[in-house]
């Protein structure tokens, strides 16, 4: 990046030097004058602090990037493909209903207080409420899937016209905890996933193989992310109606090129999370632009971002095509400070009726923000098996000032509680939707 170039945020390499020694991290909350909270209705997203449950966790935006701008139209035109046909309606109670390429419905309904219900069909659900901490809105989501029921947090951030939810931990370890699984181990590990007599294993070997050894966390959390993406995807598309054949032609596969990039990319998360956890312990407020795609869309790197959800997107040329779990995008060029949506390339997808690999795709800053709150959320809930497991199952064992329980974040102790009724509220939106499907298909067609 050239020395010319005005940063406004923390940048990556300011954020590796924590680890490396070369430089100090400073300045990141203080440049943030002229940002503005969201103070209404927050765009979409995925995960729990906790990383949620091996990936299943989509969210509102997932094929939907922009919900709550769109016009509330009870019938809108179709593009038709070879699985399903895109098109979105709208319930009685005028919550949106999306279906997208692949299948995948999303519904996004709007309740008083700011209260946002989203439902995902073969996926998580969940209700958010939103809260102040230190003057600063944040949410916290409520989230339901097969009977479980977890929660997350994320902080409102204006970001170039948009609203933008910023994954918030939940926790945070020990520095020395950080740094083990940032750093190489010892030596490699073999590490036993057990994942053989798996359906989603079987289909996707085409496309994933994990790594035969690990040599630091980095590469395992890569595989533990991939994988519990994958299992989210399979799952969902049995629900949905199931897969056809996968493809045949071995150009869809992961390359270690593509695996590396998301290797990378859990380092870079690592170290940032490791500067949050330690401004949490001196009191201090967690910048949402250093810690979001604000910082990662000007610091002139590249990044990969591993899809976590179903999405619908566009290409150059203005043709659409579909993503979903276990895709990869990767960032190579800086947006221009006034573009509306982001050039991404398709670095890997698993073929059929997906984008293509190599394509360049636009993708709104709000799906692009839930791509790395999924991630960051990831890291998190493998950070925790790494934890729990250390010394196990071939995992090596964690230095004693790396060990001992995780923190709180200070503003999830004064959050509202989980939602007690958010199985319930989910539910009644898929039986809308349903409803609404229904009526929408059996309506006679529109006059031209």
């Amino acid at each position: 990046m050239q020395a010319s170039r005005t940063m406004r945020f923390t940048s990556t390499a300011a954020i590796l030097a924590m680890f490396l020694g070369l430089a100090a991290v400073a300045g990141a909350q203080s440049e943030n004058k002229e940002r503005k909270e969201n103070t209404s209705k927050p765009a979409a997203g995925n995960r729990s602090e906790h990383g949620g449950n091996n990936g299943h966790e989509n969210g509102g935006n997932a094929g939907h990037e922009n919900d709550a701008g769109r016009e509330s139209t009870t019938r809108t035109s179709t593009t038709t493909r070879s699985v399903t046909t895109v098109r979105d309606v709208h319930t009685t109670s005028g919550a949106n209903v999306h279906t997208g390429f692949n299948g995948n419905r999303t519904v996004t309904a709007y309740r008083p207080g700011n209260t946002r219900i989203v439902a995902v069909r073969g996926r998580a659900g969940f209700v958010e409420h939103p809260f102040t901490f230190r003057g600063a809105t944040f949410t916290r989501r409520t989230y339901v899937f097969n009977g479980r029921v977890y929660g997350g947090f994320y902080r409102g951030f204006g970001f170039r016209g948009v609203m933008l939810n910023v994954y918030a931990p939940g926790f945070f370890f020990r520095p020395a905890f950080y740094g083990w699984a940032y750093n190489p181990w010892p030596r490699p590990i073999v590490f036993a996933w057990g994942w053989g007599p798996s359906p989603w294993y079987g289909y996707y070997g085409y496309y994933f193989q994990p790594y035969p050894s690990y040599p630091s966390a980095a590469f395992w959390l890569t595989d533990y992310m991939i994988s519990s993406d994958l299992q989210a995807s399979y799952a969902a598309q049995q629900d949905n109606g199931g897969y056809g054949p996968p493809p045949q032609d071995g150009q869809a596969a992961l390359t270690p090129d593509v695996k590396q990039a998301i290797a990378d990319e859990v380092r870079n998360q690592l170290a940032l999370e490791n500067q949050e956890a330690q401004q949490s312990a001196q009191q201090q407020n967690i910048d949402p632009g250093s810690s979001g795609i604000a910082r990662m869309l000007s610091d002139g790197q590249p990044h990969a971002f591993l899809v976590g959800g179903p999405l619908d997107v566009t290409d150059l040329s203005g043709a659409a095509c579909g993503l979903s779990e276990g895709d990869v995008l990767e960032l190579r060029t800086d947006p221009p400070p006034n573009a509306p949506q982001v050039a991404l390339i398709v670095a890997a997808t698993k073929g059929g009726n997906e984008c293509q690999r190599g394509n360049t795709v636009w993708v709104g800053y709000d799906a692009l923000q839930e791509m790395q709150n999924q991630m960051r959320a990831g890291i998190d809930q493998g950070l925790q098996t790494l934890q729990s497991q250390q010394g196990s199952g071939g995992l090596p064992t964690a230095p004693p000032a790396a060990q001992g329980q995780a923190t709180p974040a200070p503003y999830a102790a004064i959050a509202p509680p989980p939602d007690p009724n958010a199985a319930t509220e989910i539910q009644q939106e898929q039986q809308q939707a349903d409803q609404a499907n229904t009526q929408e298909q059996a309506a006679p067609p529109a006059q031209p």
